[in-house]
């Protein structure tokens, strides 16, 4: 089995998942296959999002929107991206450009370490 095999096994496997992190913050994983389309096509729909203890999002991985590329001068040829994350509670979403599920699964948990160590100071 591929390492790109067991990332995909591994993101799916967690889907449903909630992860106490514990001082009131969790993380919730949902991750399942599609048909792969012009939007998505890795064929994987996900959100994998951190949580405080009352339920606002803080950080986000997903695809579940299109999200407005940066602003440039020529719009002509831009592919609309639907993989994006959210950095804090009023990111409305930056691009993230989807590798693989288990790179997918490495930047998300490398994003709540660093929230998370934000929280404390």
């Amino acid at each position: 089995m591929s390492k790109e095999d067991v990332g995909l096994e591994t993101l799916l496997l967690l889907n449903g998942e909630i992860y106490d992190q514990g001082n009131g913050y969790w993380i919730k994983i949902e991750a399942w296959r599609i048909e792969a389309n012009e939007h998505v096509p890795h064929g994987i729909r996900y959100a994998l999002t951190l949580h405080d203890r009352y339920g606002t999002r803080l950080l986000g991985f997903d695809n579940a929107h299109v999200v407005k590329p940066p602003k440039r001068k020529r719009h002509a040829g831009r592919r609309l991206a639907y993989d994006h994350r959210h950095r804090h509670v009023s990111d409305k979403g930056i691009p993230y450009e989807f590798t693989s599920p288990q790179q997918l699964l490495e930047d998300f948990f490398n994003e709540v370490d660093r929230v998370l160590e934000e929280t404390k100071s």
